[in-house]
Order: C-alpha cells, then sequence, then structure tokens
C-alpha cells in the first residue's frame, strides 16, 4: 500500500481501487468463477455478471450494450480500434490522421501500419496542444479511412473538441461519399467529461479500468453498431467475435461498477479538483519565475496540471517531491522511465531542455486543499534549490 502519509498526485498514471469495486470483484475470485461461454448453471452465471457489467457501461455511454467489447485496458483498446477500422477498409482507403500529441498507444500503432504500408497524417497542434476540426476537415482526403484524436491529453489535459471533430469528419466524408471511422482515446477523461457517444458524434471510444478507480487490466472499447472492424486478436470468438478469449469476468464487473460511480459523482468530483487545479496554477506561477503551464488555461481536464521550469530537470524535481513524501510525474506515467523529453511538450514548439523540466500533477478525488499547501510549499523551495545546482546537461 502507499506509505501513510504519502500525498498521491499522479491519478492521470493509476488510481486506487475503490473499495466498492473490490467488493463487487471479490466473488468471481473463488466463488462464481464460471467461464462465461460454458451452457451449465456455474457458466450461466458468470454470463450473467458479464451482461449486467455490459448493460452498467452502456447506460453511462448512452450506447446499446451490444455496441461495449471488453479489452485488457486502454492500450488494448486503442490498437484494436486503429487496427480494426483501417484493415476493415484497407480497400477503400489506407489513409489515417491523427495529431502529434497523442498517446503512444495510438501513435506507435499509426507508425506500425505505415510499415505495414498505410499513410498516416501527424497533425500539428496550437499552442495550447489542441487539434482544431478544421485542421481535420482539410486533411481528409479520397484515401481516408479512419480518424483518431484523443478527448482530453494524458500529459498537459487540453481537450479537444471532439464533438465538432467527429461532425467535421462526417461532413466531408459525406462530401466524398465515402465510410469515415472516428475513433477518440478518453481514458483519461473518466469521470471528469461526460461520455454520451451520441453527444460526442464518434464510432469508436477507449477506456482503461485503472483510471477511474477500477482494476488494472481492465478496458473497454465502445464501437458503434455498422462501424466496419476487423478483429485484432483471433480466437473463440469472444465478445461478438470482436475480442477473442475468456472474459475477466472479476476486472470486467469491477470495471463497469467503478465507471458506474465514478460518472455518478463526475460533476462533484470535477468541481472539487478543479478548486484545487487552479490554486495550483495560480500559487505556481505567482510563486516560481520561469515557469511555463502547459495546456490550455481553462479547456483542460479538472484534475490536471503541467508545468515546465526554466533552467531546473524534471527528474530531480520529482525525487525531491518524493523524499518529501509527495507522488507526481513528469509525464506519461507510462514512459516516465524515458530521459527523452516528451513528444508531447516538443510538439508544443518547446526547447528539449525546457521539456525535460517538466511536472505533471494530477489531482484526485479524495487531495485535499491541506495536501496542495503542502506540495506548493515543498514546490517553490525545491525549485529554488534545484536552480542554484550546475546543470548536469547542456541544450541540444
Amino acid at each position: 500500500m502507499v506509505s501513510p502519509g504519502t500525498i498521491y498526485l499522479d491519478h492521470a498514471g493509476t488510481t486506487a481501487m475503490d473499495p466498492l469495486v473490490l467488493e463487487a470483484m471479490l466473488p468471481y475470485f473463488s466463488q462464481l468463477y464460471g467461464n462465461p461461454s460454458s451452457v451449465h448453471t456455474v457458466g450461466q452465471e458468470a454470463r450473467h455478471a458479464l451482461d449486467t457489467a455490459r448493460e452498467r457501461v452502456a447506460n453511462v455511454l448512452h450506447c446499446r450494450p451490444n455496441e461495449v467489447v471488453f479489452t485488457s485496458g486502454g492500450t488494448e483498446a486503442d490498437n484494436a480500434a486503429i487496427h480494426g477500422a483501417a484493415t476493415a477498409l484497407q480497400e477503400t482507403g489506407n489513409h489515417i490522421i491523427t495529431s502529434s500529441v497523442e498517446h503512444h498507444a495510438v501513435l506507435h500503432p499509426c507508425q506500425y501500419l505505415e510499415n505495414m504500408g498505410f499513410e498516416v497524417t501527424y497533425l500539428p497542434v496550437d499552442a495550447h496542444g489542441m487539434v482544431s476540426p478544421e485542421s481535420i476537415y482539410n486533411a481528409v482526403t479520397d484515401r481516408t479511412t479512419l480518424v483518431t484524436v484523443m478527448l482530453g491529453n494524458n500529459e498537459i489535459g487540453s481537450i479537444n473538441p471532439i464533438s465538432k471533430i467527429s461532425a467535421a469528419v462526417k461532413r466531408r466524408a459525406d462530401e466524398l461519399e465515402r465510410t469515415i471511422v472516428v475513433h477518440t482515446d478518453a481514458v483519461q477523461a473518466a469521470g471528469f467529461l461526460d461520455f454520451n457517444v451520441r453527444t460526442l458524434g464518434v464510432d469508436m471510444l477507449s477506456l482503461s479500468g485503472h483510471k477511474f478507480y477500477g482494476p488494472k487490466g481492465s478496458g473497454v472499447l465502445f464501437v458503434r453498431r455498422g462501424t466496419p472492424f476487423l478483429p485484432l486478436i483471433l480466437g473463440g470468438g469472444q465478445e461478438r467475435e470482436r475480442r477473442s478469449g475468456t472474459e475477466n469476468i472479476a476486472a470486467i464487473v469491477g470495471l463497469s461498477v467503478a465507471l458506474e460511480l465514478a460518472d455518478s459523482a463526475r460533476v462533484e468530483n470535477s468541481a472539487h479538483c478543479t478548486v484545487l487545479r487552479d490554486l495550483i496554477i495560480a500559487r505556481v506561477l505567482a510563486e516560481i519565475p520561469g515557469t511555463r503551464l502547459n495546456g490550455h488555461p481553462t479547456e483542460r481536464l479538472p484534475n490536471n496540471v503541467n508545468f515546465s521550469f526554466e533552467g531546473v530537470e524534471g527528474e530531480p524535481i520529482l525525487l525531491g517531491l518524493d523524499l518529501s513524501g509527495i507522488a507526481a510525474s513528469s509525464g506519461s506515467a507510462c514512459s516516465s522511465g524515458s530521459l527523452e523529453p516528451s513528444h508531447v511538450l516538443l510538439a508544443l514548439g518547446q526547447t528539449a531542455e525546457l521539456a525535460r523540466g517538466s511536472l505533471r500533477i494530477t489531482l484526485g478525488k479524495e487531495n485535499t486543499e491541506e495536501e496542495v499547501n503542502y506540495l506548493l510549499k515543498v514546490l517553490v523551495d525545491l525549485v529554488y534549490q534545484l536552480r542554484q545546482l550546475p546543470t548536469l546537461y547542456t541544450a541540444d
């Protein structure tokens, strides 16, 4: 468990499982352990749990239960979406559009498909890391089959206008008389933004359970009915032949309960985190000279703060905070072991030196103003002290 007294500010990396989620999962490890594909009573008990979980998720997404595909996490959901749509529509075109600031779970599959002969357009972003619907519309060609743009950025928190992007893509697709699938990685937005897929207008949407107080190893891919899709994983034909493999019932039940809880408390938790987020932004910009706020100042996830500090490396900041009992991140937790500067910050036009001096703070429902005030005291002193030390590298 997290050490007593630790202030956890890395909720974009992962979250602690809600006790109600764990309670809902426990029976499926030892008592209700059946295979949902089995026809006997034990298997059908598991099938009932699977169907109920699917309905819970569908209620939050405002979709049909049969449009919900359970996966092992957000990475698999992103890979399945990109591979599934691109290969299904390959005979009509081979052009994919994405942005330069996507999570690597989107960028790497796109790069893989490039190596397989697909053409990928990586759109630049504005100074806040956002993609405009106009740039998407203008990038669509008569060979485009897939557009994938994240809802909320995992590093800098900027929220893309996905509803407008979807509408722009569909308008251009109608003009060209072709099918173009729209996918969004919504992993970081769960519990903070409305996930009504009808309002968002997307054909596919990815979620990851451990980002909203659910279990690791659980995810969802929404696939709108009628969307061209070929499965990434083949085998027994589970999930309506869209994702083979015996379903992880305990994790699926946990994810569904976690998503239901997160959505029911969405407004309250968003307001709570926004107050703390804005306090951090105001105080840091006022008290630490040479600081840059990364991402949009207001159109950002309620729990996300990302700064770049001139003349300071990110790793010493993280170590200093950790020694003071504060857990934070320098960017994506999936690649935080890398010494390379963030591709997201480089896409904003930052130098490699400045990008290496980044700090990501991501709040959760249990963080308090007292904890934030302690963070601010420690951070102000820490950055000042680190700036007195000789730098460990020269600018690229």
